[in-house]
């Protein structure tokens, strides 16, 4: 099998190396040879965020190169939008609509740009956006973001729904599993 390049994108605080970590766990699960790598950010919460998950038979090098991404899943809209140039052609985002004022909007120097789904749209992305906050707080904390679009990307995988079970177990506390569970099954529903 071809190896296989996914992106995750987001903002620092938001809970993207767990999902990365549950991605990973349920492709090992399913037989893949897989490299996940932490690219940027991360040491302080509002930073830029990116993990590279790649899977297939035989993986080499954890890094994605431009324009090599098959799938971007983003928590955040600009960070989908900044990360563009990764997608391959006719590569697919699945991003929450969530918009988080980086540190240039904060201070007024700049503006949120608008209209980021359809340019990413016109830019080739086939883009599968969802309101994945609003969900997780309907699960009962707006920390499930990560598990909401987890449950929306496993529509592009086929994988049986025991496998994605078995590794939200694996992955995440046991204080938290039925919150996980609830917000990965409305991001699923979506």
């Amino acid at each position: 099998m071809e190896t296989k390049n996914i992106m995750i994108v987001g903002v620092g605080g938001q809970g993207s190396l767990l999902a990365s970590k549950l991605l990973g766990h349920l492709l090992m699960g399913q037989g893949f040879d897989v490299k996940v790598s932490e690219v940027h950010g991360m040491s302080q919460r509002g930073g830029s965020v990116v993990t590279f998950v790649r899977y297939g038979d035989k993986v080499y090098s954890p890094v994605i190169d431009k324009g090599q991404a098959d799938a971007i899943v983003s928590f955040e809209l600009l960070e989908a939008a900044r990360w563009l140039e990764y997608l391959k052609p006719g590569g697919r985002v699945v991003t929450n609509t969530q918009q988080i004022d980086p540190m240039p909007v904060i201070t007024g120097a700049a503006q949120y740009p608008g209209k980021l789904v359809s340019k990413m749209e016109a830019a080739g992305a086939k883009v599968d956006a969802l309101d994945c906050l609003k969900l997780a707080e309907e699960a009962g904390s707006q920390k499930a973001v990560n598990l909401v679009l987890l449950g929306r990307v496993s529509h592009y995988f086929d994988f049986p729904q025991e496998a994605w079970q078995e590794a939200i177990e694996a992955c995440v506390p046991p204080k938290f599993l039925e919150l996980n569970r609830k917000a990965f099954a409305l991001g699923q529903g979506a």
